[in-house]
């Protein structure tokens, strides 16, 4: 994918993860019509649509300040097949099974497919390594949490009160049983790690 040339629609995913507000309303107001019509259309009301609407916004944003997403495809199909995946992912949870499928709004863009598989991807990762980072101690969670806000290892010894050798050793065998905890999971093997 490093090969493709980034869409001029990149300003999407840049605006998000800067938290313009420019953006995000001419995200609503050009893309989120067309989910709310295909959730509607596939036992779905206005409510259902804007959650799954929110919560794509926010995988890309997780995607992009995260994984530094480069769009290579019109944001509206990589915007569409998300929004289409998570409610299709939401009545397989909830066993609705009359679901009408409108091929005429699907992209047969392949980048935005490849590009939905991976924020999908990133997606189950993310919520593996926060649910078995929940089932750490206390300790190794603050320790962590310190880590991912703070750069150095100085300052996060510091901010605990500990030594800056301790800390180093504690977040290695901290990274080291989230590690485990993320392998042993039934999920790990499902996802492509």
């Amino acid at each position: 994918m490093s090969q493709k040339k980034t869409h001029d629609d990149q300003k999407y995913v840049d605006g998000l993860v800067a938290n313009n507000s420019f953006i995000i309303q001419a995200i609503y107001d050009k893309f989120a019509p067309k989910v709310v019509n295909y959730i509607k259309q596939n036992n779905g009301d206005e409510h259902g649509a804007q959650d799954i609407i929110q919560e794509t916004i926010i995988t890309i944003y997780n995607q992009g300040s995260q994984k530094k997403l480069q769009l290579t495809c019109p944001f509206d199909a990589y915007f569409f097949l998300l929004c289409k995946r998570k409610w299709l992912n939401h009545l397989k949870k909830n066993n609705k099974n009359q679901v009408t499928i409108n091929e005429e709004v699907l992209s047969k863009n392949d980048d935005a497919q490849e590009l939905s598989f991976e924020t999908s991807d990133f997606e189950n990762k993310q919520a593996l390594f926060n649910q078995m980072f929940q089932k750490l101690g206390t300790a190794c969670k603050e320790l962590l949490k310190a880590t991912f806000k703070t750069k150095s290892m100085e300052e996060v010894a510091k901010s605990l009160d500990i030594s800056y050798a301790y800390a180093r050793k504690k977040k290695s065998l901290c990274i080291g049983q989230l590690t485990k905890l993320v392998q042993e999971s039934s999920t790990f093997n499902q996802l492509n790690y």
